[in-house]
């Protein structure tokens, strides 16, 4: 039995059960996979660049003030 013909008897078996074919558009991630490297390396490099954490206490102090 040929690819086609297995094809060809799944649909039909999947249809007397009542489905029916769809096809759905995902968005392709290969790109996304560089961006993401590229992103964490930028973050590695800051990080090694300064160290300082003062400007997040900042931001700590003003979100966690009693008003």
């Amino acid at each position: 039995m040929s690819v086609a013909e297995r094809a060809a008897t799944y649909r039909a078996r999947m249809r007397a059960k009542g489905y029916r074919p769809v096809q759905v558009w995902v968005p392709d991630v290969k790109g996304l996979q560089k961006d993401i490297a590229a992103q964490g390396q930028r973050v590695a490099r800051s990080d090694k660049q300064d160290g300082s954490l003062e400007w997040l206490d900042a931001v700590n102090a003003d979100l966690w003030t009693d008003q």
